[in-house]
């Protein structure tokens, strides 16, 4: 089995740190890619298309990587993402690889709330 931690840190690096979305892909996304959120087609470049306004458009946005799980095929990062006037989200994106690429994303992301019935954090 292929571990895929160090190629998904780096994903991870240039996507959500750095905001280099074409990059991100360049370096560990198929041409095969398959797409789980319904607001974007399939493939590398509907993806790119789709998120740059989001990460390289959006200079005061930030995307905190809290953890990053690898298991297998499949890898996992939990972010918290921040953008003036808008409250915090927490985006869970997991992952398929297949041949050492990335071929298939989920996600899931949850607004933080104002006030929560615990004082448990998101992140």
């Amino acid at each position: 089995m292929t571990d895929h931690r160090a190629a998904f840190e780096r994903f991870c690096t240039l996507f959500y740190t750095e905001k280099r979305v074409a990059d991100a892909f360049a370096l560990l996304v198929s041409d095969d890619y398959r797409q789980h959120n319904p607001n974007i087609p399939d493939g590398p470049a509907a993806a790119v298309d789709a998120l740059t306004p989001s990460f390289d458009g959006s200079p005061e946005a930030r995307f905190e990587i809290q953890r990053i799980l690898v298991d297998g095929d499949l890898a996992m990062v939990h972010v918290k993402a921040s953008r003036p006037g808008t409250p915090d989200a927490a985006v869970a994106d997991l992952y398929r690889f297949e041949d050492g690429r990335i071929v298939e994303h989920w996600d899931v992301l949850q607004q933080v709330p104002a006030h929560a019935v615990h004082d448990h954090p998101m992140f």
